[in-house]
């Protein structure tokens, strides 16, 4: 009898920015995974499909709004019929906007909530949709300090990473009885970005004392997580520089 072809193990990351999601995406790549990466304009992700290439590894750009309804489940059913089984998604898209109570307006305060809150759930309903009838999966949601406390100035992003983890709480709880591991890493500091230091030079240069995140680690926790066996499953870690107060 002839075996039937295995399909190619995919990773989806959601946000694969120039820092964190493409070191996230990288780090899946070179464990042989097929790389999704999305952002909403297909142009920016043109550096890092190069270097993933450049690396050796598969990978599938696509500009997609992931507030959009009908936009991620057509995204997820084309990933799942074209590309291959879907084994991990990575939802890790920013929206740490600053203002103080009385300047927030309406629009501010929907727009990081849908790009926090609902994009999430979008995300993790379409990936659990794909999951479930294989029984396994990972599905991890990044976090912040905004997860777990809101400070001043910052009541949009804090209402939105608050929706956010009580999601994966929710998800952890319902999926993992089922063979879907769901985390929610809480990255608590700055992270080696170009909009750290262009717009923060005095954090950034804690960098020499190791002082920011740098992407790369993190993406290395991402594979960790994933790697995990189910009797010894992570669900909220954090991931902090050792000069950072908590």
């Amino acid at each position: 009898m002839k075996e039937s072809k295995k399909r190619p193990r995919v990773a989806v990351i959601i946000g694969a920015g120039d820092a964190t999601g493409g070191a996230i995406a990288r780090r899946f790549s070179r464990e042989g995974y097929v790389t999704v990466v999305i952002r909403r304009r297909l142009e920016a992700l043109a550096p890092l499909v190069e270097i993933i290439q450049a690396e050796g590894g598969q990978v599938h750009g696509f500009g997609c709004d992931a507030r959009d309804e009908k936009a991620m489940i057509e995204l997820f059913k084309h990933v799942e019929d074209q590309i291959g089984d879907i084994e991990v998604v990575v939802f890790n898209i920013g929206a740490n906007v600053r203002f103080s109570i009385t300047e927030t307006t309406e629009r501010v305060y929907r727009k990081v909530w849908e790009m926090a809150a609902l994009a999430g759930f979008l995300t993790g309903r379409e990936a659990a949709k794909a999951m479930l009838p294989r029984n396994r999966g990972t599905i991890i949601f990044t976090g912040a300090t905004a997860s777990l406390r809101g400070s001043s100035g910052f009541c949009a992003f804090s209402g939105a990473k608050f929706a956010l983890r009580a999601l994966a709480q929710s998800m952890a709880r319902e999926l993992g009885p089922k063979g879907i591991h769901v985390a929610h890493p809480i990255i608590d500091g700055a992270i080696d970005t170009d909009f750290i230091r262009e717009n923060f030079p005095d954090m950034y240069a804690r960098k020499e004392q190791d002082g920011i995140l740098n992407p790369e680690h993190i993406a290395e926790q991402y594979w960790q997580i994933h790697c995990q066996p189910r009797d010894a499953w992570t669900h909220e870690l954090d991931l902090r520089p050792w000069i950072e107060t908590f």
